[in-house]
């Protein structure tokens, strides 16, 4: 009788098998894409096969021939992968004004993680007062607090890639002791920690960290880990932008660990670099790092852009002291002689107490201007600071200061300051998957009038045709599993990253011989081609290489996620 029933179990479990295998179920399929080289996002070599969609999600993958479904994409000769995941995108704002996000989605990407060290909420006046330049920018009125109702307004205006966020532990910090250069005392750090939990209950990720840019400097590391222990205590992680990535980096990585193993959160590095001519060649110290500590047990893992020119506000040019209080504060202090030259001064001098950006660059020319909020300082976008500098007769610096004043220290430049090797080196590493560090732009409309890093349409293409393609230091397979399967995994994302059914329908259909990246820093507004198809969550918003204009993204909620009727 047991064997009996232990065959009977084996039969059912064949015909289990056979239906995820691809014999069509009852009904048909939304979609069908066949003939297609799979890569599931595994690191697996491709396998032919056949993927059939239903409601959203994977229903079958196999031989699908006999199968109906309402629409087929016929893959012959090209790669069928998962949707690329963006480990750290800035679109909050962006997806605002243009929900299509038409340099994502052309370059494959259908989920962004966003969020960095300052998140869109939580929120009080004050705060929004300081960032009301940014807002005005984009035309855009803040009827959100929290990051309920933040995600609220995304539901209800569509967006066309997937979302998730994390908590920023400045954003905290400015909502309970504000934009100054102290400690919290013990009743505003528990009520930091509030905020943190509450962040966490309403579908944050975890807790991000970007220790460059003030007031986040100030915070000092036990405040981080009594805040990343809460976020770490909803099944969260500890993503940061680490207080160095020059010249103070080995300290920085120590921190970054201890941060780690004491509030027992798994850590992912934005961005991973050495920054700075001075700092060249040194990757395989910080790899070095980073391998021990995972090897003594540290969950460590990090992302990269894989250009050598980073981007971020020109204000961080600035010492970190001279932010002490806000940005007015700082526009103050650049048009008093004394702070000025006192700025100056510590421009000029070596230092590891903070990332000195001015001694990390070959010269003014390594600073190329991409977006600026005063439109009579929009002719600078798409110039180098020494050729505004000749323009208006003035030192690199004196230029530097007065766009700053100009701009109300809005302005975001493209910083030349990596190697090639070292960049490369870092992508390579098996714990690294890929980050796109900028916002969803467009040709069209407000987006279009700004001249961003080429990362913005360019990432994942350029990584596809420069580092698989032609110089063969990666694998087809292995990119495939850092766009996918290894961020999914870093950020809890179980049902998305691979093709397998019940996954959620991200999925990309691309040519691997043509596919590349287009934008320059020249003419960086221009889409990457050979996308021929991009699905999210079941809905093509690239089809027959043109974007559709489907709007399907969902908010991605965090392992803490309260539902709130």
């Amino acid at each position: 009788m047991r064997a009996s029933i232990l065959l009977i179990l084996g039969l059912l479990c064949v015909c289990a098998t056979g239906a995820a295998a691809g014999k069509p179920a009852a009904g048909g399929y939304d979609l069908i894409i066949r003939n297609g080289r799979i890569i599931d996002g595994t690191g697996s070599p491709w396998y032919a096969g056949d993927i059939g969609v239903r409601r959203g999600r994977i229903a079958a993958i196999g031989n699908l021939a006999g199968a109906a479904a309402e629409r087929v994409i016929d893959a012959h000769g090209l790669v069928v992968a998962p949707g690329f995941i963006d480990m750290l995108g800035q679109s909050e704002l962006t997806l605002l004004v243009d929900p299509r996000a038409s340099s994502k989605i052309y370059q494959g990407i259908t989920t962004e993680i966003t969020g960095e060290g300052e998140s869109v909420a939580p929120l009080d006046d004050a705060m929004i007062r300081e960032n009301q330049p940014g807002y005005d920018h984009y035309h855009l009125k803040v009827d959100w607090r929290t990051f309920s109702q933040y995600f609220a307004r995304l539901q209800k205006q569509g967006m066309g890639i997937n979302l998730g966020t994390y908590v920023g532990a400045a954003s905290v910090r400015e909502m309970v002791i504000g934009y100054g250069d102290r400690d919290p005392t013990p009743v505003e750090l528990r009520q930091m920690q509030a905020l943190v939990a509450d962040a966490m209950r309403q579908g944050a990720l975890g807790l991000s960290t970007a220790l460059q840019y003030p007031p986040a400097p100030y915070a000092k590391t036990d405040e981080l880990i009594a805040l990343a222990k809460v976020a770490g205590q909803y099944g969260g992680i500890y993503a940061t932008h680490m207080r160095s990535e020059s010249n103070a980096e080995m300290q920085a990585l120590t921190e970054t660990f201890r941060i780690g193993r004491e509030a027992h959160i798994p850590v992912e590095i934005f961005h991973l670099k050495t920054a700075g001519r001075q700092n060249w060649g040194k990757m395989p110290q910080v790899i070095k790092r980073i391998d021990a500590a995972r090897a003594a047990g540290v969950d460590v893992s990090a992302d990269t852009y894989a250009y050598t020119a980073w981007e971020n506000g020109l204000a961080a040019f600035v010492p970190p002291w001279a932010h002490d209080g806000g940005n007015r504060k700082m526009l103050a202090r650049l048009q008093d002689p004394a702070a000025r030259t006192r700025i100056r001064r510590d421009m000029l001098t070596p230092t590891d107490k903070w990332d000195n950006e001015w001694l990390a660059i070959p010269g003014p020319r390594a600073v190329l201007i991409t977006a600026v909020n005063n439109p009579a300082l929009l002719p600078l976008e798409g110039k180098r600071l020494d050729a505004v500098a000749r323009d208006w007769h003035e030192d690199p610096m004196d230029a530097l200061f007065d766009i700053l004043i100009k701009d109300r220290g809005q302005t975001v430049v493209a910083v030349f300051g990596m190697d090639e090797q070292d960049v490369a080196l870092a992508l390579q590493q098996p714990w690294v998957s890929i980050d796109n560090d900028a916002s969803a732009a467009s040709p069209w409309g407000i987006l279009g009038a700004e001249h961003p890093h080429p990362r913005a349409y360019g990432t994942f293409p350029r990584i596809l045709r420069k580092y698989v393609r032609e110089q063969h230091r990666l694998s087809l397979p292995d990119a495939i599993r850092k766009f996918t399967a290894l961020a999914a995994q870093r950020e809890h994302l179980t049902d998305r990253g691979v093709l397998k059914q019940g996954m959620w329908a991200d999925i990309v259909v691309f040519d691997p011989d043509t596919i590349r990246d287009v934008a320059t820093y020249e003419n960086p507004n221009q889409f990457s081609v050979g996308m021929e198809y991009v699905l999210v969550n079941g809905v093509p918003v690239i089809a027959a290489g043109k974007m559709t204009g489907a709007l399907p993204g969902k908010v991605l909620y965090g392992p803490g996620y309260t539902r709130r009727e």
